[in-house]
């Protein structure tokens, strides 16, 4: 019942929900969606007919029991790279996948968002009215609309500031480099409190990245400046101390690493490191159940680990995948797109998996230009709160981000995973709004990356 209307609404542009439409279900019942997904799609022990239950753990020797629920590339590191899934209930509360504030700009906004003539998105189809926050389409029925609600607010914060410590690992296993870095994310429009940054209602988002450590790559710093006409290209600026100067990048380089031995691309950020409208050939290409790590509590570490660090495993030297916990979603999104911006882009397309409870990606993985598939790119969001302690929000609700990131290369063998880390050694904390502090001229203006470059 259940494989029959996910292909029927593949086949007509329906929306999230089988026994019942998800959103209005959410409306009504903000805490609870069982009654949009019968049990089969919320319970992995009735969906595998009793293979697979919470508190087990996917090797390669049960893996077949889940290949269907498993993107490419995840089912090959389980089947040939010793990777281990920890299983988890569904989680049913929809207030879990969310940090409360963007939750609630969603119920509060939902049906205003239209595309303009230009294809761009705007509050009521006013076309001097950006979109005003929360997702623009939460009840998305074609690849466009589930792109738009990726990009448009990354963090699904006003502003947020990433501790990160990033691993990248040789194809034999080892840690070949490990970098330090801080990545600043401020929206000058799609914004939770409803302003505008500023007056800067023609941008989208400031986005910096600036390294740490080891030392021949600290001060290396960059800085993208996004327009919300997401026709334009951002303009992307770079500060390296060897030349003592900003310049600026052109826009291919968004498919390159930002450093050596990094498999991560700008464009690969979110899902969505890209203007919407610089991609095309936008497609849902399948709907249905898939395991992701989109709820949290078991990924997330705080408390455990004095900066939220984690353990990991697999692979050559057991040092390849971090420790994951996953469930059971009861409806993913996939959609293709292709960058038809990008003539020289070494990425062919890309399928990105969503999930239609939050909109937010389990997985994206994409392919070369010859159709090969090349890199996946999965991460694990959550709810900061366990049972060891919790991060809460201005409104005294528990905090929600991404957790971990694998970005595994899988035609060189090469991964880059990396965390959300509470804080580095250099000082740089990890948090969720601008807290008083001038971010914008400390971290997100040319003149910034140079001086945080010296």
């Amino acid at each position: 019942y259940s494989r029959r209307s996910f292909m029927e609404k593949v086949a007509t542009g329906a929306g999230a929900g089988v026994l019942a439409p998800l959103w209005p279900t959410i409306a009504n019942s903000a805490d609870d969606i069982s009654k949009a997904y019968p049990d089969e799609l919320l319970s992995i022990e009735m969906y595998t007919k009793g293979k697979i239950k919470p508190g087990d753990v996917i090797t390669k020797d049960n893996v077949e029991a889940v290949k269907d629920l498993l993107e490419p590339i995840a089912y090959e590191q389980v089947l040939k790279h010793g990777r281990r899934i920890n299983i988890v209930q569904s989680n049913k509360d929809v207030t879990k996948l969310f940090n409360a504030t963007y939750l609630q700009k969603t119920l509060q906004n939902k049906g205003r968002a239209k595309v303009g003539p230009d294809g761009n998105i705007w509050t009521d189809g006013d076309t001097s009215k950006p979109w005003i926050g929360g997702l623009p389409f939460p009840d998305a029925t074609d690849g466009f609309q589930t792109q738009a609600n990726l990009t448009l607010n990354w963090g699904r914060h006003d502003y947020s500031q990433y501790a990160i410590p990033f691993y990248s690992l040789n194809p034999d296993g080892e840690v070949g480099y490990r970098h330090e870095l801080v990545w600043c994310e401020l929206n000058t429009t799609v914004r939770n409190d409803g302003t505008v940054f500023q007056g800067m209602s023609d941008k989208l988002r400031l986005q910096s990245v600036f390294f740490t450590a080891p030392n021949d790559t600290k001060g290396s710093s960059f800085l993208s400046v996004w327009y919300y006409d997401q026709r334009k290209f951002p303009d992307l600026y770079g500060y390296f101390p060897a030349f003592k100067r900003v310049r600026q990048f052109p826009t291919n380089q968004r498919f390159e690493p930002l450093v050596p031995g990094v498999t991560f691309f700008l464009s690969d950020a979110w899902a969505a490191g890209d203007p919407i409208l610089t991609w095309g050939n936008y497609k849902i290409v399948k709907r249905g159940p898939m395991l992701g790590a989109i709820s949290g509590y078991y990924n997330w570490p705080g408390g455990k680990h004095p900066t939220w660090d984690q353990t990991v495993h697999g692979g050559p030297k057991g040092k390849t995948f971090y420790d994951t916990w996953m469930e059971l979603i009861p409806e993913a999104i996939v959609f293709s797109a292709e960058p038809t911006g990008y003539p020289r882009a070494p990425v062919g397309r890309k399928e990105v998996y969503v999930d239609a409870r939050n909109m937010m990606f389990p997985s994206q993985v994409t392919y070369d230009r010859r159709g090969t598939i090349w890199k996946q790119f999965e991460p694990g969001f959550g709810q900061y709160k366990n049972d060891k302690t919790e991060v809460l929000d201005a409104n005294g609700k528990p905090d929600w981000s991404w957790i971990y990131c694998h970005t595994h290369d899988i035609q060189s063998g090469r991964m880059t995973r990396f965390r959300h880390e509470k804080s580095l050694p250099s000082g740089y904390k990890s948090k969720y709004a601008m807290e008083g502090e001038d971010v914008y001229n400390k971290f997100l203006t040319p003149s910034a990356m140079a001086r945080l470059g010296t």
